[in-house]
């Protein structure tokens, strides 16, 4: 086996997914709250 070593790991790919679901995520409840928003003003 390797010899396992802290910290010499390229994490570039697992930064940039977790980036991109923080996005997602941000981007998805802005959109749930505009919906939302809509539907209490013109919702009868």
């Amino acid at each position: 086996m390797a010899e396992y070593k802290h910290g010499e790991m390229d994490i570039k790919e697992q930064t940039e997914t977790f980036n991109s679901f923080v996005k997602f995520i941000i981007w998805s409840v802005a959109a749930i709250f505009f919906v939302l928003l809509f539907l209490a003003v013109f919702a009868s």
